[in-house]
């Protein structure tokens, strides 16, 4: 029709597709300015171009179709303004969030490379002076089975996303001493999450000090090898265990399918026995 473009070629020249359009239309975002009667095509003038371009830019910019729908019943350069500096507000904050992940995605990604890497050393137990180091917690409900952990790890993700908390994308395990001692190597008390210090509840510091340090490789339920090796070496050499086990999670499910490829820092902090 003379001066009007049909779907298909407003569709062509302003790169958005026919579904898109045909969805502004049935929202009320933005409609034909001619529908023909006998056939329902849709027909667009030239005048609503402009007015096309600035809902794209305004969804390219991060607006909801919603936002964009109510912005445009009655837009002035005011308003205008006050739309942009509350968007520029949301970017800075979702730039600030990629930033957080995108170096959490860096550490997981050397952590990865150094797990490999010195993968012939798993076997060994060694005696290592930790830096102090901050944690989330979340309590491991009774009968502290493996499925326990699992939900009370997945309630220290829940959270860490919904108040943003600096958390890395590694998860643990803290196995009280009195439980290894009695052969219940995965009887876990909590669940947590590694975290860059803050000032949110309930992250917990553990402190600087001598750990005796080992590894586990393969699933979880074999851990209890990498336990007396590690109990075996505190004996041996006079060290008495002062804290509860702390289990890292190096490469687990996270990471692989294939259990056998799982790895678990385990360390007790330690003393010279009297």
């Amino acid at each position: 029709m003379k001066n009007l473009f049909s779907i298909g070629e407003l569709s062509k020249l302003q790169n958005i597709s026919r579904q898109t359009l045909i969805f502004y239309d049935k929202i009320g975002l933005f409609c034909p300015a001619y529908v023909d009667p006998e056939n329902g095509y849709r027909y667009y003038s030239a005048a609503q171009l402009d007015f096309l371009d600035t809902i794209c830019i305004m969804k390219r910019i991060g607006f909801s179709l919603d936002e964009i729908k109510s912005y445009l019943k009655e837009y002035t350069l005011d308003t205008s303004m006050a739309a942009l500096r509350k968007q520029l507000t949301i970017i800075d904050r979702q730039i600030e969030e990629l930033q957080l992940i995108k170096s959490r995605v860096e550490h997981r990604c050397l952590q990865l490379e150094q797990s490999t890497a010195i993968r012939s050393q798993y076997a060994e137990v060694s005696l290592q002076t930790v830096q102090s180091q901050y944690i989330v917690w979340q309590e491991v409900a009774a009968p502290y089975t493996l499925d326990r952990v699992s939900m009370a790890t997945k309630q220290c993700f829940v959270r860490s996303f919904k108040e943003r908390l600096p958390v890395f994308f590694q998860s643990g395990a803290i196995v009280p001493l009195a439980r290894i001692l009695r052969g219940e190597y995965t009887l876990a008390s909590h669940a947590f999450l590694p975290i860059e210090k803050c000032s949110a509840a309930g992250v917990v510091e553990l402190p600087a000090g001598q750990c005796a340090v080992t590894y586990h490789t393969g699933d979880y339920l074999s851990i209890g090898t990498a336990y007396e090796r590690l109990l075996q070496y505190c004996r041996a050499h006079r060290l008495q265990i002062i804290s509860d086990s702390y289990e890292f999670a190096l490469i687990d499910y996270l990471s692989t399918g294939d259990e056998a490829e799982y790895i678990t820092k385990i360390l007790f902090y330690v003393e010279d026995a009297p």
